[in-house]
């Protein structure tokens, strides 16, 4: 048997316990899970025992089949399948109740497993990676490039994506802590289309973004040879990342004055106005769906479906343009509904109000998407660039050079993933 550990979020000595079974990998269910059983699962993995377990799917639902259900281990068991169960396959569980495991940080001295880590040829060349104390010939391997790390989706059988580069402490691990494995090498077939991006980290897509094409065949032209990462944050979590935004130009007559900031999704934030030259937040006191409507419509999207209060899309900073704002609903701005100016004492950013629209179906996502990662939230960043006279767009990478937070905020927010935990190359 081979089992594995995925899921989001996580570290590489947790995750949702997978198992290899049948030529097909499944999950555990939680019933009558114990530590016992994690003891059993993670000893398998290589790590001395378990210092914990999870239920409930914790780290995200797993797909195809559930393999065991209520399993029962005296802690002793050389591995899982060795404990008693109610059979392979045979389970009334959802994976909604997929089982997890935490393991001690601490490997087993000497221990050798079959595990696969992936290896996927980047560029024309592949080089060796060594660390000190490594045995004399022990990097005869290579170990440079974009890896599948173990615990990933890949384990066993090669796919179409790389992850993170090796000079990431987090994907050094592999390499460092598991015995010498297999090695899947397979040539990069994508070209890069698109180099120099540079986003403010507020774009709903990546084409709004300033970026340049490559043309002709430019699989190696991107410098290093690194394709842009990112790992997003799935849910609406607010990251400020002020310290990364780049100095926005004077606003100029005729730009927006309302905008919305800290969504995790087209057509949802903040309400921002700009007045006096200056952006500040409107305060919730009396704030409804009335008022939310008008902010969505004039700024293009339908109706509003909710009008959200108490700072849900992050606090704000600067001043507290407006309070109590009583919009009839029929107004094209918010500036032509009523509304009280207000003190510093009057209100504070803890109270400041937000939006979600109605919007349209714009197919964004369509046009970006992830390979290679652990989950559906992390990966190669691959776009599909339009070729031309009718033909069908073509999808490409995206150099990595200058690939940072705010791209992959951008990334992310296309793909409907809420923000970026990471932009990496």
């Amino acid at each position: 048997l081979r089992f594995r550990l995925a899921g989001y979020p996580r570290k590489h000595n947790e995750g949702r316990v997978e198992v290899f079974y049948n030529d097909e990998w499944g999950t555990i269910c939680d019933d009558d899970f114990t530590l016992a059983n994690a003891h059993v699962l993670c000893r398998h993995l290589g790590f001395v025992a378990a210092t914990g377990w999870a239920h409930s799917a914790k780290y995200g639902k797993g797909i195809g089949r559930i393999w065991l259900d209520n399993v029962n281990c005296a802690g002793g068991e050389k591995s899982i399948g060795d404990c008693r169960h109610r059979g392979w396959g045979n389970s009334d569980c959802s994976h909604e109740e997929d089982a997890g495991v935490i393991c001690k940080d601490e490997r087993i001295p000497g221990f050798r497993d079959s595990n696969v880590i992936e290896v996927r040829k980047l560029l024309p060349r592949m080089g060796s990676q060594c660390w000190p104390g490594s045995r004399r010939g022990s990097c005869q391997e290579p170990c440079h490039g974009a890896a599948q790390p173990w615990g990933s989706p890949a384990m066993g059988q090669p796919s179409r994506g790389a992850v993170l580069p090796w000079g990431s402490p987090a994907v050094g691990q592999p390499c460092r802590l598991l015995s010498p494995r297999r090695l899947f090498t397979e040539r990069q077939q994508l070209s890069y289309r698109l180099h120099s991006v540079s986003c403010t980290g507020t774009e709903v897509h990546l084409s709004m973004c300033a970026f340049e094409f490559y043309r002709g065949n430019a699989s190696g032209a991107c410098g290093a040879g690194m394709p842009a990462v990112v790992s997003c944050v799935p849910g609406p979590l607010f990251a400020a990342g002020n310290a990364h935004k780049k100095k926005q130009r004077q606003q100029q007559q005729g730009q927006p004055r309302i905008r919305l900031k800290g969504g995790a999704r087209v057509g949802e934030g903040r309400v921002e106005v700009l007045r006096s030259s200056e952006w500040g937040t409107i305060c919730d006191d009396r704030w409804n769906l009335l008022s939310a409507s008008v902010v969505c419509r004039e700024l293009g999207f339908g109706s509003a479906k909710e009008a959200l209060t108490g700072a849900r899309m992050g606090q704000g900073m600067g001043p507290i343009h407006m309070n109590e704002v009583q919009c009839l609903g029929t107004e094209k701005s918010l500036w032509s509904c009523p509304f009280k100016n207000i003190t510093q004492e009057d209100c504070k950013h803890t109270e400041d109000a937000a939006v979600r629209c109605n919007i349209p179906y714009m197919g964004y996502e369509n046009l970006i998407r992830l390979s290679g990662g652990r989950s559906r939230f992390e990966g190669r960043v691959e776009v599909a660039v339009g070729a031309g006279d009718g033909e069908q767009p073509r999808w490409g990478l995206v150099c990595g050079e200058g690939w940072g937070t705010l791209e992959a905020m951008v990334a992310c927010r296309q793909l409907g993933l809420g923000f970026a935990n990471h932009g990496l190359q």
